[in-house]
């Protein structure tokens, strides 16, 4: 089965983090979040995977090469970013019968994506509680018989999952007309496959939308609880490893350091002395976690620095960020309300208790800076000393 992975996006609502990086090779675990779509596919039994690549292209060739688990690799472009349907039909020429469509910037349920492999044609779909963001399945008899984009009067709970098995014709079907977003919309040629043949629905039962921050935080969590506990770097005999962690061969765990699973402690690392690492934390390579710090249920990026006496909580720190001694993260309104943040100059819910900031590539506090419950730090951004944060910080 060739199948089409879309990796082309700008990723705006991930900003500061894709400021500088394509969002599909935003760390999820142990390798990027666009590889374990791949890996999805390849276990389903995908022929060859055709990865359509845009903004930062160079850095999704490079992570798959000509090849990936012995699987053909072969890249398009998608020069201007104007639809699903678009991007799949910069793929057209490479395709030669069924093929499968898949996000690259989805996390899925691999049991489900096998299930699709076997029945399609057939779309994904799974139940949510507000299907009015997304777009919405009708079903009858196990058969998908309509779909509609984010409707005000939902005919079902059934999202799209953004996971398609089409029939070969499909590759014919592409030259949609833009919506009125502008955009050319895969639901339209999912439309023509309905029309023109039966297409199965596969319920899926874990799906997520990796689009926002704290989305990116949510899909570590889910892919940091399959860790199995594997030790291969050094790790002082009093340090405490407890639970499901993994410290990878060249990391290092200092004395006194004490990390509860799931944890991922990544090439490169070094952790202590009697720092506190906990609650499904990714630690990526050459991560410095300094005397006393403690780093809870968070994503710390390649290269960054969180120093003596700093305390870091439900928060994405991007790669090469230098916090100053003593800097403190906020994670918790005292309303107890869900933690708010600004996407795309819209102020919005995260849906979590807890949440603390996003800090994006080269951005350095000064020592005991103080960080508030959502705030945004820009790429590249500094604070002063004894600073107090209260609002985004983007440039």
């Amino acid at each position: 089965m060739q199948t089409v992975i879309l990796a082309a996006g700008k990723g705006t609502r991930m900003r500061p983090l894709t400021a500088q990086r394509p969002k599909p090779t935003l760390p999820v675990a142990d390798r990027p979040l666009v590889a374990h779509v791949a890996d999805a596919a390849v276990d389903a039994g995908a022929s060859e995977l055709v990865l359509v690549v845009g903004y930062g292209a160079a850095a999704v060739r490079e992570y798959f090469g000509t090849d990936y688990r012995d699987v053909p690799v072969t890249f398009v472009s998608q020069d201007r970013q104007r639809g699903t349907a678009d991007a799949v039909r910069a793929a057209r020429e490479h395709l030669d019968g069924p093929f499968a469509v898949l996000n690259g910037d989805n996390l899925y349920d691999p049991a489900a994506i096998a299930e699709l492999f076997e029945r399609g044609p057939a779309l994904a779909a799974t139940p949510v509680d507000d299907p009015t963001s997304y777009g919405v399945v009708s079903v009858a008899d196990g058969r998908v018989t309509d779909i509609v984009e984010k409707p005000s009067d939902p005919p079902s709970s059934l999202a799209n999952a953004g996971a398609y098995v089409f029939p070969g014709a499909a590759r014919e079907w592409l030259d949609v007309p833009e919506s009125e977003r502008g955009e050319h919309e895969i639901t339209d040629v999912v439309e023509r496959v309905v029309a023109e043949s039966t297409l199965s629905l596969v319920r899926v039962s874990r799906w997520l939308d990796v689009g926002r921050p704290w989305e990116l935080l949510a899909a570590n969590e889910w892919k940091l609880d399959g860790l199995t506990r594997d030790v291969r770097g050094a790790v002082a005999d009093d340090a405490t490893l407890r639970g499901s962690v993994v410290v990878e061969a060249g990391a290092t765990v200092e004395p006194g350091v004490v990390i509860e699973g799931p944890t991922l402690v990544r090439a490169g690392a070094h952790v202590g002395p009697n720092a506190y690492v906990r609650g499904r934390t990714l630690l990526c390579e050459d991560v410095e976690v300094g005397h006393s710090v403690e780093v809870k249920n968070s994503v710390v990026m390649a290269g960054t620095n969180v120093p003596h006496l700093s305390y870091v909580g439900d928060s994405v720190l991007g790669r090469s960020v230098n916090l100053g001694a003593g800097t403190t993260v906020a994670n918790l309104r005292h309303d107890d309300q869900s933690v708010r943040m600004t996407v795309k100059g819209e102020r919005v819910s995260t849906g979590r208790r807890k949440f603390g900031v996003v800090v994006g590539d080269g951005a350095k506090t000064g020592i005991d800076t103080s960080l508030n419950a959502g705030v945004v730090l820009g790429a590249g951004v500094c604070t002063e000393p004894g600073e107090c944060v209260l609002r985004d910080r983007l440039e």
